[in-house]
């Protein structure tokens, strides 16, 4: 870029001028611009594959791929653990079911959800964030947050985070329906 500056500078009084110039001008400013590293082509080792079939076969036989013998066999070539598997993740949905869900995000390990009102005081609603720090059942594994909205005439409203009682209890029915959801599992097996 710093090349069509000084072009710039050097013909700026024959663009003025003459059409033919302005054309050389873009030219050159088209000319001395590089590809950006990004959009330059990557080297290929000469031991990847050329077909897809042979590249998919690397690919199962490194781990990075799923193969319906190695799914047979019962080996496991990830880590990742299905939500339904969860006992934690799935108490936790089970104890705020009565709440709309406003995001649930198993792999960001979050669940938010939406203002909540008991139908008695419509002024005043909740909103409920679980965030998963851990896949163990322990009090540490999970962060509740609670919002509280208060509302005023002409939709002005006002919106806290609280530290009531509200957090420990679900902190406390989210751990002790998990354990249970555990167990049933432990039993099952």
């Amino acid at each position: 870029m710093n090349n069509f500056f000084s072009i710039l500078k050097k013909y700026r009084q024959i663009i003025k001028y003459t059409p033919i110039h302005l054309i050389f001008l873009i030219f050159m400013m088209i000319s001395s611009c590089g590809v950006p590293e990004f959009a330059k082509p990557t080297k290929v080792s000469k031991d990847t594959p050329m077909g897809a079939k042979e590249r998919a076969r690397k690919n199962v036989e490194e781990g990075r791929g799923v193969s319906l013998k190695g799914m047979m066999s019962g080996k496991k070539s990830t880590n990742y653990e299905f939500s339904t598997s969860n006992p934690l993740w799935r108490a936790s949905l089970e104890i705020i079911d009565f709440m709309p869900l406003a995001t649930v995000d198993y792999s960001g390990g979050i669940i938010i959800t939406d203002w909540y009102t008991d139908g008695q005081n419509f002024d005043e609603s909740i909103k409920i964030t679980v965030r998963f720090l851990s896949n163990e059942i322990r009090s540490d594994s999970i962060k509740i947050i609670v919002h509280n909205k208060k509302c005023r005439i002409n939709q002005n409203c006002a919106v806290n985070e609280i530290d009531s009682n509200i957090k420990f209890e679900l902190q406390k029915s989210i751990l002790r329906k998990a354990a249970l959801i555990e167990k049933e599992i432990k039993k099952s097996k």
